[in-house]
Formats: C-alpha cells, sequence, structure tokens
C-alpha cells in the first residue's frame, strides 16, 4: 500500500484521518511527525509536495493529497469495503459533504481562530469574539442533530471529521449540556467508539497538554 502520513497529533484534522484509518483497518502506513514551531512544513521538500505546507498531507506511493476531508474521502473511496462511512448514493453522499463543509468553514475556522493568538501570539485567555463563534458551532450542530449521527441512523465520514474538531472545541469551551442535550448525547456516543478511543483520545490528551501550558 505504501501510504505516508505527515502529521502532528494535537491537530484536530489529523485526528480525523487517524480515526478513518482505524475504522478501515489500514496499519501499513509511515507516520512523519512534523514540527511546525521548527518550520519543518516550509522545507522545500514538503513545499514541493504540498504548497499550501498544510498537515495532515498524505502520500500514496506517487499520489499526494492534503485537506483532512479529502484525505479521508479518499482512504473510505480507495480501500474501504464498503461505502457506509462515505454513501455512494448521491444524496445521502450530499448530506455528508454538507457536514464536511461545514466542519471546514465553522468548526475548523472557529477553532484555528481560538489557537491561533494563544499559540502564536503568546496571548494567555480566549477573546470573546472567538468563543462566541465556538458557541455559534455548538448552536448548529444542535440544530443538526435529528437522528443518533450527523446524517442519520449511523456513523459517516461527517461524525468522524467534526468529532475531531468539536473535541478540541470541548477543552476551550466546555459544551454545556443544559444548552446543547443533543450535542453531549452525540459526543458521549463518538466518545465511546473504538476508533475514537484508540484515533482520536492520545492526540486529544496532547492538545490538552498543549492548552494547559500556553494559558498557564
Amino acid at each position: 500500500m505504501g501510504l505516508k502520513l505527515y502529521k502532528k497529533d494535537t491537530s484536530a484534522p489529523c485526528r480525523s484521518v487517524y480515526m478513518v484509518l482505524e475504522i478501515l483497518n489500514i496499519t501499513d502506513v509511515e507516520y512523519v511527525n512534523m514540527n511546525l514551531v521548527k518550520r519543518d512544513h516550509y522545507t522545500d521538500e514538503y513545499l514541493k509536495m504540498n504548497p499550501q505546507h498544510t498537515i495532515p498531507t498524505l502520500k500514496d506511493g506517487d499520489f499526494v493529497i492534503w485537506d483532512s476531508h479529502v484525505i479521508t474521502t479518499y482512504l473510505v473511496n480507495q480501500y474501504g469495503k464498503d461505502d457506509a462511512l462515505y454513501p455512494k448514493d448521491l444524496k445521502k453522499r450530499a448530506l455528508v459533504d454538507l457536514r464536511l463543509h461545514f466542519d471546514n468553514s465553522v468548526l475548523f475556522a472557529a477553532l484555528k481562530a481560538a489557537m491561533v493568538p494563544i499559540l502564536y501570539h503568546g496571548e494567555k485567555t480566549f477573546r470573546k469574539e472567538n468563543l462566541d463563534n465556538i458557541k455559534t458551532g455548538y448552536e448548529f450542530l444542535e440544530k443538526f442533530l435529528t437522528g443518533l449521527w450527523l446524517t442519520g441512523d449511523s456513523i459517516t465520514l461527517a461524525d468522524i471529521c467534526c468529532v475531531a474538531n468539536i473535541s478540541s472545541l470541548n477543552e476551550i469551551l466546555p459544551i454545556d449540556n443544559v444548552l446543547y442535550p443533543k450535542l453531549t448525547a452525540w459526543f458521549e456516543r463518538c466518545s465511546k467508539q473504538e476508533f475514537y478511543i484508540k484515533g482520536n483520545v492520545p492526540g486529544l490528551q496532547s492538545f490538552q497538554e498543549l492548552l494547559k501550558s500556553s494559558i498557564q
């Protein structure tokens, strides 16, 4: 198979890829840890491979892609035994895509906006406008959840990708179970899944440690 994943464990997008690899039982992967402080993602070699210098980046032989959503959909399409995580039915797939775009434009955007001042500008408290953006994400998810999972009665890439970001956002602004009972229940269901425990929890613990050291 020859997969190589350039990653950082504290990154929620990277952890979404870990979870998909876990649920697909893909173990033949070479992991390359990226030190962003040392600007590993700006080396000539990396920029030639990924001009956007983002993580994660996946190499499958000579084929290179980045953006966690693209990587996860590719893995399911290329290596999944079925289409349960990313349905071939166009209407069902459109619902998953809808949530994936929401994850990128709302949840990850809120996470990035909240963390950049902390990690790169030395701020010790989160800005109100960034906390408000997180609340907005919670409010939308509460409305989206009309079944057990984000697009119905079975887990899809929508749940996997969104919960990676939600698990990090919850460390910044804990989910209020009174205001968001459906979101709370969904998050608890996700947290009990084996792929979450193996693929997300270790990196989330690293994120917790990073957060603690950054805001003390």
